[in-house]
């Protein structure tokens, strides 16, 4: 077995928003490891320092004395670049959007119910960003479009419950390259394209 170096991060050190990024990309390192595997490195931290990011997110979520879930976004990732209400059903909600460098045309966005509970917690487009040109199978590249892009470029959409709490799925039918129309499932995690399966 191979030693890995020690993490040299002193310890107790802040969380920090490279940490968090972490956290995203261990989830997403199961579908598109070569993915992951470039983003760390362009965030210039080691196998350790996401494995450690990833353990003391956990222990984060986990403790019973942490904040709540929008407190503890809020203390990592700083104050929501931009705050908006959105209606859903009968109820008016928060969406809280944090910029994340390794993906600069997306915003991590936190919904929050009225009694500030956050319902849900995913990548979204940035506002104003251009999203990406979805007509066929060989549109949906890993990492190429969001749970929302996806569903509206090929409704109606089926949601599927995902594999994990971070994993979403999304059943329709897409046409491949020969314009033949063929029933897909797309995973997501953390509201990002992982890959798609053709049902035969």
């Amino acid at each position: 077995m191979v030693r890995m170096p020690p993490d040299t991060r002193p310890a107790g050190h802040p969380f920090t928003p490279v940490d968090f990024q972490l956290v995203l990309l261990r989830r997403m390192a199961d579908h598109n490891p070569d993915l992951v595997e470039d983003a760390r490195r362009g965030l210039g931290a080691s196998l350790i320092d996401m494995r450690e990011a990833n353990r003391r997110w956990q222990a984060m979520v986990r403790s019973p004395r942490t904040r709540g879930a929008a407190a503890r976004y809020r203390s990592v990732l700083g104050a929501p670049e931009a705050q908006s209400v959105r209606r859903i059903g009968d109820l008016d909600c928060e969406a809280r959007l944090w910029p994340l460098p390794l993906w600069p045309d997306l915003r991590f966005e936190v919904l929050l119910a009225p009694n500030g509970a956050v319902w849900n917690e995913w990548l979204v487009r940035a506002p104003g960003a251009p999203g990406p040109s979805l007509h066929t199978l060989d549109d949906l590249a890993p990492w190429s479009c969001t749970v929302d892009e996806a569903a509206r470029a090929f409704a109606p959409a089926r949601p599927l419950e995902g594999s994990a709490p971070t994993r979403w799925g999304l059943a329709f039918a897409a046409p491949d390259g020969a314009g033949v129309r063929r029933e897909v499932v797309a995973e997501f995690t953390w509201g990002l394209l992982q890959r798609t399966a053709v049902r035969e």
